[in-house]
């Protein structure tokens, strides 16, 4: 149980880290590109070699197909909720404070992190112990969206106090996320297990195509396609360990 609250707070902990180093120092946009691109492509890896792997082997086709299209619906209908009142401006670090609502980022941030946060504690029960890779994904996409979405807002005027605390709520939720994804599923049979790993990955591929990835060719130009193709080799390599 500790392990799964550990290891949720450590993967949500790198966007309280990607706040904290965009207060400090200025960082060139096309880096910020670059780095989402790179977490753009371990999470697409995670979700396809880890998550829905280990939702076929455990439940089969039927119970994996239905959770990823669930999470992929579910993920696309919040987000058009939240779009129109500036949360799909979360990973954006212009200035843009017409769009910009702190609420909205902060409601879009959690529905990007929840379900990752969820999936690290349902991994330790699927394997017997964490899946690195998905905590090294959440962890790596988490930091640019910190870093990016703190520079937007400050200069939109939000104060460093109000961002750090949204930052430290984020992370806060994230850690009882995986508590909740291991406790609350030890007993659930493995097709429920199975459709609830791939609801994520579901949720997963539609938020790195509809916010990451766009944000990452804007800020960091076509060589972002070749940096979200390393991402997913990484993936592919962490997948073996």
């Amino acid at each position: 149980m500790g392990q799964a609250a550990l290891w949720g707070a450590f993967a949500g902990s790198s966007i309280l880290i990607g706040a904290l180093l965009g207060m400090m120092q200025k960082i060139p946009r096309r880096m910020v590109g670059w780095i989402m691109s790179f977490g753009t492509g371990v999470l697409i890896g995670a979700a396809s070699f880890d998550l829905l792997q280990e939702s076929l082997e455990g439940g089969g086709m039927n119970a994996t197909a239905a959770g990823f299209l669930a999470g992929a619906l579910l993920f696309t209908v919040s987000e058009s909720m939240i779009a129109g009142k500036g949360g799909h401006q979360r990973k954006r670090s212009k200035e843009n404070p017409e769009n910009h609502s702190g609420i909205s980022i902060f409601i879009g941030t959690v529905i990007d992190a929840v379900p990752e946060s969820v999936i690290i504690g349902v991994s330790i029960l699927q394997q017997g112990s964490v899946s690195i890779l998905m905590v090294a994904a959440v962890f790596i996409s988490n930091f640019p969206e910190g870093l990016s979405s703190t520079t937007g807002l400050m200069k939109d005027g939000y104060s460093r106090r109000k961002i750090l605390f949204m930052w430290m709520t984020v992370v806060f939720l994230a850690t009882v996320s995986s508590l909740l994804g291991y406790t609350m599923l030890q007993d659930a049979s493995p097709v429920f297990t199975a459709a609830i790993g791939a609801f994520a990955a579901g949720g997963i591929i539609a938020m790195v195509a509809s916010t990451m990835m766009p944000e990452a060719f804007e800020e960091g130009g076509p060589i972002v396609g070749m940096i979200t193709s390393l991402g997913v080799l990484c993936s592919m390599l962490l997948s073996q360990l």
